[in-house]
């Protein structure tokens, strides 16, 4: 993320200190108490097992997964239905809200920070006093910014549970892993957008496949404003030239995720209430 996404609100930087380390887990409590993913799509319910397990409580993953109703990918669908279970599966940030409170009795309260557009925060220490008063982070993360080079570009976002902070590193679980501050800012400052690879696009594109299905039976005109129907044509179109120039690897369709934090917090607690107050971050 550019240098200006990491600046506090008096718009300097400020060298990391004290005020940027916080842990809900030691990193051995973090792998013994981790809850590796549950299911197909289903880091959310996922992250969500283990916010209940940090506030004190123990729901099965499967009751968790029910309440937070995780959406799978339509695989054997056609083209058209199958983009668009792509851009829905897994969970929302709001799915992953009302699901920790269901699975809790209504004893957890969530609240989402959004990231993007940029926002006027310095990540770690925004992190590290929410994590101090008692908070559970879960970032909504597309994976595929930030991706090192040579690395494939993963095939989707990902939920992540944040059990603790240091100077310019977070660590999460669902894997195991400490991230850079740069490399989890990108990724929680995204555009709600998700890239579909050729061959997932290619292997679904038959004789019969109404292309204009794809903009003008979608409710959301996103679809439209990315000219989804477009780009597939523009992809079939160099499956057909014999050229050896580059050919499109990705088409682009809208994700129904937002990128961002959200925090849990019992609810009866003066966190929870001060969570339920707080203003959201303010854009850069």
């Amino acid at each position: 993320m550019e240098a200006e996404c990491d600046q506090v609100q008096s718009g300097h930087e400020e060298e990391p200190g004290a005020e940027d380390e916080a842990m809900l887990w030691s990193i051995q409590e973090a792998l013994e108490r981790q809850t590796l993913q549950i299911g197909a799509s289903a880091c959310g319910a996922t992250a969500v097992v283990d916010v209940l397990k940090a506030l004190g409580l123990d729901v099965s993953p499967e009751e968790t997964d029910r309440c937070v109703q995780t959406c799978l990918r339509r695989n054997e669908s056609p083209l058209p239905d199958y983009l668009l279970s792509r851009s829905e599966a897994g969970a929302t940030h709001a799915q992953l809200i009302q699901g920790a409170e269901e699975a809790s009795e209504g004893k957890v309260v969530g609240r989402f920070f959004h990231l993007h557009p940029r926002r006027r925060v310095r990540l770690v220490a925004w992190l590290a006093g929410w994590i101090r008063k008692g908070a559970v982070p879960v970032a909504t993360m597309n994976m595929q910014l930030a991706v090192p080079d040579g690395e494939e570009v993963p095939d989707a976002w990902h939920h992540q549970l944040i059990f603790g902070v240091a100077p310019k590193a977070v660590f999460m679980t669902n894997p195991l892993d400490v991230v850079s501050e740069a490399e989890v800012h990108q990724r929680v400052c995204s555009e709600s957008v998700l890239l579909i690879r050729r061959e997932d696009v290619m292997q679904r594109l038959t004789p019969d496949c109404c292309l204009t299905d794809l903009s003008k039976s979608q409710s959301d005109p996103r679809w439209k404003a990315l000219d989804v129907e477009g780009q597939v044509r523009q992809m079939t179109l160099e499956g057909e030239q014999e050229s050896d120039g580059p050919k499109m690897t990705h088409v682009t369709i809208p994700a129904a995720y937002s990128s961002g934090v959200t925090l849990f917090a019992l609810r009866q607690s003066e966190l929870g209430q001060e969570l339920l107050g707080a203003p959201d971050l303010p854009l850069l």
